[in-house]
């Protein structure tokens, strides 16, 4: 135990030292420096208890693996934030926005429009990435908190993302658990309507008590975005790509980047004088002049000039080159979980909890806390999922607890956790996507606090947890059969470190 909690212990130290000398920009260098710092210690406690370090390297690179999709995703947002700006896409939506949208009741508003497509789509990421970039925007412009917004995007995009069958997450957790989706998705019910419900109700709460000072005067910005830019349902076809293509389940980096290069045509086709403002190189002809501008906004961004400084900054932005940050904070987090993982540290820091947990509505709370604790520790949601999962399965079936409260107790708090940590993959995607760090969007994600919560109330008070006859087989469909999402692995393939 001791071993265990070493890492721990100064990753907490190094951390605190972080934030007291840097700040707010601990999470651009000093935070992966600290990760990296401890993952190298935990590595050398690992070799003295005989570990072969080619392994425990092997561990850390086969961590940071599980997440190279989530990279390709990160770099593709960028890609496509750069081209929406300059397409005139965001533009657009910040167009109707400021004329539809009122500051009193915008925050339930921006958390209703997420969930609903996330519901629709399946993925939280996909509509951060999307409407939430817009809506920060939009909130910016408005006046309202931009922190407050960010909280509404990820408790609707998170909530609709919980309760889709089309999500990875909500696949995964049944299949782990041993239920199948749709009986899943019943069970989540009794603790995600009553979050959700509680957070709308904190949103319109804070919305009419919105005192709007920091607008910037919306007239005369709709006439320059209407002079700048091209407005219509044209410039909105790169989001409508997006959202058919995850319908229809098309891998996000492939939709995503999709909806980025259509973004870039439509700034061709729409907006020729943005496009050669932004490259301003009269030495290149014009057909390369707008190649040059859809590659750098690509590459490293768009950058406005309409001459009206509020906009200017609320459409500029974008780029690969403006997540890397956010996918150092996740190489470096994954691989301090993986060393953790592989070298069975993470198992001797969970294992009290599993053996003190003496009654069903113990182990139900030991569930959500272990969770939650791996999502600290190995940074990742899928790891914190499979994890847990395999670790109370056994328990579960022995006390005779259905499995979907397994799942149930998994998703409430694994995956709606995971964006409140900075350094965890969920975490570093939506700060970097968003534009806004974690610690200033925490306390605003209502949802994401609420519901977990909740559902360590249940088990205190023993609500909920279902039981099925030991032995009993769980009625299983072919949706919880598989779940390919780690490497394109079944889950019952996936080797899990330190096994």
């Amino acid at each position: 135990m001791l071993d265990a909690l070493t890492p721990i212990v100064i990753l907490v130290v190094l951390l605190g030292s972080a934030v007291y000398l840097y700040g707010g920009d601990a999470i651009v260098g000093p935070v992966q420096v600290a990760l990296i710092i401890t993952a190298i210690i935990a590595g050398l406690i690992g070799v003295k208890n005989g570990h072969s370090i080619d392994k425990i390297g092997k561990a850390a690179v086969d961590s940071i693996s599980t997440a190279v999709g989530a990279i390709f995703i990160l770099l593709a947002v960028g890609s496509l934030i750069g081209t929406w700006n300059m397409s005139g896409t965001i533009a657009t939506m910040t167009y109707w926005g400021l004329k539809i949208l009122s500051p009193t009741w915008y925050y339930v508003a921006a958390a209703i429009v997420c969930a609903l497509i996330a519901l629709g789509i399946g993925s939280a990421w996909t509509v951060i990435g999307t409407l939430g970039v817009a809506l920060i925007g939009i909130a910016t412009a408005l006046g309202v908190s931009p922190e407050m917004t960010a909280g509404a995007v990820i408790s609707g995009a998170y909530f609709g993302d919980k309760l889709s069958p089309l999500s990875e997450t909500t696949n995964l957790a049944p299949a782990v658990a041993g239920t199948d989706l749709y009986t899943h998705i019943r069970s989540m019910m009794a603790t995600t309507i009553p979050s959700i419900l509680m957070a709308l109700a904190l949103y319109a709460f804070f919305g009419l008590r919105e005192n709007v000072t920091d607008a910037f005067d919306v007239g005369p910005a709709l006439d320059v975005i209407d002079s700048v830019f091209h407005i219509g349902i044209l410039p909105m076809l790169p989001l409508i790509l997006v959202i058919v293509l995850a319908v229809r389940k098309v891998p996000p980096t492939i939709s995503i980047m999709s909806g980025a290069l259509l973004g870039g045509i439509i700034a061709v086709i729409l907006q020729p004088d943005v496009v050669l403002a932004f490259v301003a190189d009269p030495s290149l002809s014009t057909p390369w002049a707008m190649i040059k501008g859809v590659w750098d906004a690509m590459a490293t961004g768009f950058v406005a000039d309409t001459g009206f400084e509020g906009l200017d900054a609320l459409l500029t932005g974008g780029g690969m080159a403006s997540m890397m940050n956010t996918v150092w904070l996740i190489l470096s987090a994954l691989a301090f979980g993986g060393i953790m993982d592989y070298t069975g540290m993470l198992g001797r820091l969970i294992d009290p909890l599993v053996r003190r947990a003496k009654s069903d509505r113990a182990i139900v709370a030991a569930t959500g806390a272990t969770a939650i604790s791996i999502n600290v520790i190995a940074a990742d949601q899928y790891l914190a999922i499979v994890l847990t999962g395999n670790v109370y399965k056994s328990e579960y079936e022995e006390r005779g607890i259905a499995p979907q409260t397994l799942s149930r107790e998994i998703e409430d708090t694994a995956t709606v956790t995971s964006p409140l940590i900075p350094w965890n993959s969920c975490g570093a995607y939506v700060a970097g996507t968003l534009g806004i760090e974690t610690v200033a969007y925490f306390p605003f994600a209502f949802f994401n606090l609420i519901n977990p919560l909740l559902s360590f109330i249940y088990a205190f008070f023993g609500f909920q947890i279902k039981h099925v006859k030991p032995g009993t087989e769980p009625e299983t469909t072919p949706e919880k059969a598989e779940f390919y999402g780690i490497g394109g692995q079944s889950i019952n393939e996936v080797p899990l470190k330190g096994d």
